[in-house]
């Protein structure tokens, strides 16, 4: 039997791009859309991503993908396995396929990567595979916060000055925190933050993913090469924000009184495979580093 039946490459059989994504759009409406905003932005899927693919004449029929995470947990560099984009095709389901597959991406990555992640609305499909569900926790801070300044602008990245900055502070930025925090990655970014507003301030040199509701901030992620203190990124924003939500471990940020709740992020649970020293902590893994 051959081991690598199901491993397929971009690179030498370009064609299996539009093959896969006529499958993932069954599973995934939309994803071609994010997709091709990654190739316009620079860091495609296909270069990022290793599929293994069922066909059946010639049709794609399961498809589990793997992507290079390049993480910090606990305070160490570690590159995870990130498991993504898994579909079978509707009447072809229940019929071993999807296992088949899975068990030669575990088969794979064993011999990678020590630790695997995933996040998903449906954490039965992976238990059998001797994944499990890590708790994850939002933070919550009151305050009261009336900005001087107007600091933060919405990027626009068809424009070459912004998009250059978007390459050069994900290539260089810091994790977000030191208990679970993503360096120098750019594909599951773009793919989840790309189509999304980013916000530049030119004096910190850096990039927000925020969302602001009445007088609530939701702070999604920061890419940069310094962690300020949360009362700089409020002093740049000019209205008052009572409550500050943050979707990651905010020890960088020098804030007190902060709050840690439980919660589940757009319905999905962050799923491990292996090692993860991060497993007792709270913590979220950013949205814009989930797959």
């Amino acid at each position: 039997m051959n081991r690598d039946r199901f491993q397929q490459s971009f690179t030498v059989n370009p064609s299996i791009s539009g093959k896969l994504f006529d499958l993932l759009e069954i599973t995934f409406p939309g994803i071609s859309s994010l997709a091709e905003c990654g190739r316009k932005l620079g860091a495609s899927w296909e270069a990022a991503s290793t599929p293994f693919i069922r066909f059946h004449e010639d049709i794609a029929i399961t498809h589990v993908g793997v992507v290079e995470i390049p993480m910090q947990i606990m305070g160490q560099r570690v590159t995870v396995g990130g498991i993504h984009a898994v579909a079978t095709r509707p009447g072809f389901r229940r019929r071993g396929y999807y296992r088949a597959v899975m068990n030669q991406v575990l088969e794979y990555c064993d011999q990678i990567y020590e630790t695997l992640v995933l996040s998903t609305s449906h954490p039965e499909f992976y238990l059998p595979f001797g994944f499990r569900v890590v708790e994850e926790h939002i933070f919550k801070v009151k305050c009261s916060s009336t900005g001087s300044t107007n600091g933060w602008r919405t990027m626009d990245l068809t424009a070459v000055e912004d998009l250059t900055s978007l390459h050069r502070l994900l290539e260089t930025r810091i994790p977000v925190s030191n208990i679970v925090g993503v360096v120098q990655e750019k594909a599951v970014f773009f793919v989840n933050k790309g189509s999304r507003p980013l916000y530049y301030a030119k004096d910190l040199d850096a990039i927000a993913c925020i969302e602001i509701e009445d007088t609530r901030l939701h702070l999604f992620d920061l890419v940069t090469t310094q962690i300020y203190p949360l009362q700089e990124i409020l002093a740049r924003i000019p209205q008052l924000i009572e409550e500050v939500v943050i979707y990651f471990s905010p020890e960088l940020l020098n804030i007190e009184n902060v709050q840690a709740f439980p919660h589940v992020i757009d319905d999905t649970v962050l799923m491990v495979r292996g090692k993860f020293a991060a497993e007792k902590e709270k913590f979220m893994l950013p949205r814009s580093a989930r797959c």
